[in-house]
């Protein structure tokens, strides 16, 4: 890994206020879009198909205003039509309703077939089969994110500092949750999977960080500015090959792997604010103030 030339921070001009304001302001944005977000739509993020259940329809694209049709042929509203060009296809998503009837697939193919529009591919996910994932995906991130944090607990044992990684892995989650909503990312399997690797980014330089403070020799500056020529080092380089996945993804249309791309360039991007800020901030006060109580 090529070493990144880390600009040095000098901590001593900043107040552990005006560390802790500009992370704490961003989560309380992350927080209040998500709730928003809840509040509009009954769930807190932009859910995919397979935690809401519906069908998706791939459509050829034969050429003949493919996605004019496909928007005035069906009885009922799509809720996403995209192109993946690399594949000539159209990816139309319906939504499951309460009303929704048993064969909605055939019905939803019938209409397209009656349309003209050639189906390649059908996918069907019942909206409890779809509950069910919802529900297991939530446990499993929350699972993640509870034993991490007894994990962070058992390693350092002490509350501050413990406190500060579990901060950090939290608003590196809601960040990019917030985000997703705001560019209209979905919910799925795949993003839950991004969010899970974010925990693990997290962590990772954050416990670099109070490694380095609490655990070696050294002035608490010094010992700060040696764990961030690691560990910006390692986020900046982790960023750039989630932009570049994302950006040759999204050439491909490839949508998965765009989003998985974004989630991380975006959590990894918080959680440098996060470690260098609200984590220092904690440490410092710590360090030179709580200790001594």
């Amino acid at each position: 890994m090529v070493a990144i030339d880390v600009p040095e921070v000098n901590y001593t001009e900043y107040s552990n206020r005006q560390l802790v304001a500009i992370p704490l302001a961003v989560l309380v944005l992350a927080l209040a879009i998500i709730l928003g977000w809840y509040l509009v739509t009954g769930a807190p993020a932009n859910l995919g198909l397979a935690f809401t259940g519906g069908v998706e329809l791939r459509i050829a694209d034969d050429g003949g205003n493919v996605e004019e049709r496909i928007e005035t042929e069906f009885d009922r509203q799509p809720d996403s039509i995209r192109s993946i060009p690399a594949d000539d296809v159209f990816v139309v998503t319906f939504r499951a309703a309460d009303e929704d009837p048993e064969g909605l697939a055939e019905g939803l193919s019938q209409q397209a077939d009656d349309a003209g529009l050639t189906t390649t591919a059908i996918d069907q996910v019942s909206p409890s089969f779809a509950g069910d994932t919802a529900r297991t995906a939530v446990f499993g991130v929350a699972l993640a994110f509870l034993g991490m944090s007894v994990l962070v607990f058992a390693l350092f044992r002490t509350f501050v500092p413990s406190l500060a990684v579990v901060a950090s892995a939290f608003s590196d989650l809601v960040i990019p949750v917030a985000v997703m909503n705001l560019l209209g990312i979905q919910m799925t399997l795949g993003t839950i999977a991004a969010l899970l690797m974010i925990i693990g980014y997290s962590v990772d330089s954050d416990i670099l960080l109070n490694n380095s403070v609490l655990r070696r020799t050294g002035d608490f500056y010094e010992s700060v500015s040696r764990a961030m020529r690691t560990g910006v080092t390692m986020t900046l380089t982790s960023m750039a090959a989630m932009i570049v996945m994302a950006i040759v993804a999204t050439v491909f249309g490839v949508d998965l792997l765009r989003n998985i791309g974004i989630i991380l360039a975006v959590g990894l991007c918080a959680d440098l604010m996060n470690t260098y800020l609200l984590n220092v901030s904690l440490l410092r006060w710590y360090k030179f103030e709580g200790v001594k109580r």
